[in-house]
């Protein structure tokens, strides 16, 4: 399908018919959809956090924004990794998922230090379920902090659904699991009937100690 078929208003329909899109390469100029027979969410009731990882995010080695450098994050997700020299993230989709940010439906967190962006993720927002869509790291464990931080702003905004795609080592220390595509597709029902759902009920710049609250109190 070329680029300029698709629109921000028919990628929300496509994510509220349970369908995302992808590219083959980062210079891509078209994109196909993805509806997997197996979907990867994180439960959020049964978010796992390790005591190590805990420890890290109570003290706050990075400081932890949300939506002040979405572009960057996008772009910094399609970046040539050690484990990734090529990417899905195409400069289509990068436009188009900061049009969507643009419009409210997309969302970045975002790991800082000394001034520098070292790690975080985005995803699209939609009622009450939550795509994520990529994430990065350059510093140690800062993505995994991004995910607490958006675990707890999910929580706190009584989310029903954070849906990861695939599951990965990364995300199984998590709680994450695969389920059938209909039992997905139920669910992302349910969530989006969650009409008061909020990704801002928490302060933009949250401390680490803050997010854990969240969590602890909403489970």
């Amino acid at each position: 399908m070329s680029d300029r078929t698709v629109s921000p208003e028919l990628l929300l329909q496509a994510y509220a018919a349970g369908v995302f899109p992808m590219a083959e390469a980062r210079d891509d100029d078209s994109l196909f959809w993805i509806d997997p027979d197996a979907r990867g969410i994180l439960p959020l009731k049964n978010f796992h956090i390790s005591r190590k990882l805990a420890a890290t995010v109570r003290r706050d080695v990075f400081t932890v924004k949300v939506d002040s450098a979405f572009r960057q994050v996008v772009r910094s997700c399609a970046a040539p990794a050690r484990a990734r020299e090529s990417t899905w993230i195409s400069e289509r989709i990068e436009d188009l998922y900061t049009e969507l940010h643009e419009m409210g439906f997309a969302h970045s967190v975002e790991c800082w230090q000394d001034g520098e962006l070292v790690g975080g993720l985005y995803g699209v927002r939609l009622r009450g379920a939550f795509f994520g869509e990529s994430m990065f790291h350059r510093a140690t464990d800062a993505s995994k902090v991004a995910l607490v931080h958006l675990a707890a702003r999910l929580k706190a905004g009584r989310f029903g659904l954070l849906d990861t795609q695939f599951v990965t080592e990364h995300l199984r220390q998590f709680g994450a699991i695969e389920i059938p595509r209909g039992e997905y597709k139920a669910r992302l029902r349910d969530s989006l009937a969650i009409e008061d759902a909020d990704f801002q009920r928490l302060p933009a710049s949250l401390s680490g100690a803050a997010a854990l609250q969240a969590i602890t109190q909403t489970s």
